[in-house]
């Protein structure tokens, strides 16, 4: 395979993204796991712009790096100023990185209105600057800044800025659609003209993404000649971001044939992206190509009975090869292959038949409001319950639930639920900090003596959406549980024109669907039919604290 450098700006130009803040820490991580990853170049930062970049500099001159070269960034010389007595480009060198990146500008626009400087000064600025550097025996990346503007607007003065960072001795020039609004057609042409102009020079791209362009800019720009790609993990950057290398990495070695990583790195790229997304702390678009959660994930009844058949069917490409795997969706969608591939997903046993009883369930409560796009635990349990030999864990019988404040007192939330673990029959009661939590420490005071593993099980989110606002309060209030334990995370849902009886729903199932991934096994004893039916409130509130036989149930779980 062809190869590409990859230029990784995550730490500088992705942290100039909205929301986006990275302690000095958090920069010494991501450059750890990017040279683990195999990109050629990771940009630290401007050394010359604040302390934090400058302590990162101090910090990584300590650690070995095995794959990548740390860059730092910077400017070129000010106008009036020489190299040497620049502080930017002072400050690049006490940086002590073996690469430095600087940029210049390549349109006229931005010489003449921004810098305030004439034409000639600016080819003296970059070629200048980049000499200053190489005499110290850089390696300097040259920005041309705004390049493909400057290039509609001056085509001539636009290649006379890089024949001066070449003159300088800059080993790689990168064309930088700064603004984010070129196209890929007049990108592929412009750099299919600069490799003529300077057939020997390295040359590189560096788009952003504001016409929603970027990934297919930076391609573009390779199959033009370019051999250096510069962006971001997950589009980080400032506006609408940078070129995704998350994405363009698997274009380059699926699509193009060009590596731009170590053999068999690839197959990282969607961890990384998740990681990268959780130390950044924000989501990850789940329609992010190739890495996000939806990438490979299959609704459409008819698509998933194709794919049962042939998986390339709706699969542009095996998801493996860049770490992500097919998902099944099942909703009011879905065909019976939706299901039976969902049950294989699970490993939930199906009995022959019971996929079309669960599909004609799944299409029924969906359209009572109930989503089990994301809930997983709940589409698990819906088959298991509908098999032959089901025996449930524990069933709810009855429930009550009191939220008050008493006088000279702070709010109040208190639960009974009445349950059954097989032949045995509990009633509890316990408080919480709202309703939710009081019947989730209830339920927890009751199964934990026949469940001690349930200890290990907690409530990791809890998310409450109405359906139609339109409604009023007589809206179906639509709840969706978060889990976790030792052997995972799951979701469960509950819907309901009554938002305790949601939450109750999807309550029981998180605590059903984390006992059993922990092992939990039925009691011996069924349920007896006498003492059987679905969980339902009690018809009128009590009237005095709640207590149970064993005395007062006022405790903080």
């Amino acid at each position: 395979m062809t190869p590409v450098e990859i230029y990784d700006t995550t730490l500088r130009d992705g942290s100039q993204g909205e929301g986006i803040s990275f302690t000095l820490e958090d920069k010494l991580r991501i450059a750890a796991r990017l040279d683990a990853f195999g990109v050629t170049y990771i940009e630290g930062g401007w050394p010359g712009s604040n302390p934090k970049d400058e302590e990162f500099f101090a910090r990584v001159r300590e650690r070995d790096f095995v794959h990548s070269k740390i860059a730092a960034f910077g400017s070129t010389r000010r106008a009036g100023l020489a190299p040497e007595d620049d502080p930017n480009l002072r400050a690049l060198l006490q940086a002590g990185t073996e690469v430095c990146t600087i940029f210049g500008k390549s349109w006229v626009l931005h010489v003449t209105h921004v810098l305030c400087t004439t034409l000639d000064q600016n080819l003296a600025m970059i070629e200048e600057s980049v000499a200053f550097l190489c005499a110290s025996r850089k390696t300097v990346i040259y920005d041309a800044e705004h390049f493909f503007d400057g290039y509609a607007a001056d085509a001539g003065y636009a290649l006379e800025t890089l024949h001066a960072a070449v003159r300088g001795g800059a080993q790689v020039v990168t064309l930088c659609d700064t603004n984010g609004g070129s196209l890929p057609w007049d990108v592929e042409g412009i750099v299919r003209e600069v490799t003529r102009v300077l057939p020997n020079t390295h040359i590189g791209i560096h788009a952003h993404d504001d016409s929603g362009t970027a990934v297919a800019n930076s391609l573009a720009a390779v199959r033009a000649g370019a051999r250096h790609v510069q962006g971001t993990i997950n589009g980080y950057g400032e506006r609408c971001g940078n070129a995704n290398l998350s994405v363009i990495l698997p274009n380059l070695e699926l699509k193009l044939g060009v590596r731009g990583l170590p053999e068999g790195r690839l197959a990282e790229v969607s961890e990384l992206s998740r990681w990268v997304a959780d130390v950044a702390n924000v989501a990850l678009a789940p329609q992010t190509a190739y890495v996000g959660r939806s990438a490979f994930a299959h609704k459409g009844g008819v698509h998933v009975a194709a794919m049962r058949r042939h998986a390339e069917s709706y699969q542009h490409i095996e998801p493996s090869l860049v770490g992500n795997q097919m998902r099944v969706v099942v909703s009011e969608l879905s065909g019976r292959g939706n299901v039976l591939s969902k049950a294989e997903e699970l490993g939930v046993d199906v009995d022959r038949g019971v996929e079309l009883d669960a599909l004609k369930d799944i299409k029924d409560a969906e359209s009572r409001g109930l989503s089990y796009e994301s809930a997983e635990g709940s589409i698990a349990l819906l088959l298991k319950r509908r098999g032959a030999g089901y025996q449930p864990l524990f069933e709810v019988l009855d429930y009550q639930v009191q939220v008050g404040k008493r006088q000279q007192s702070e709010t109040f939330a208190e639960a009974v639920v009445k349950l059954a673990v097989g032949a045995q029959v509990l009633h509890t009661a316990a408080e919480g900090n709202g309703p939710v939590g009081a019947l989730d420490a209830a339920l927890r005071k009751a199964l934990t003596p026949a469940y001690p593993m349930l200890a290990t099980l907690h409530l990791a989110d809890y998310k409450v959406r109405i359906l139609d606002g339109a409604a009023g309060t007589e809206a179906v209030t639509r709840v969706l549980i978060d889990g976790r334990g030792e052997h995972g995370t799951w979701s469960t849902v509950g819907a309901s024109p009554n938002i305790i009886e949601a939450s109750l729903d999807a309550l029981v199932d998180s605590i059903e669907y984390g006992l059993l991934l922990s092992g939990a096994v039925p009691p011996s004893e069924p349920v007896p039919a006498s003492v059987r039916g679905r969980a339902r409130p009690s018809e009128s509130p009590p009237s005095a604290p709640l207590r149970t036989e064993a005395g007062s149930a006022r405790e903080t779980p």
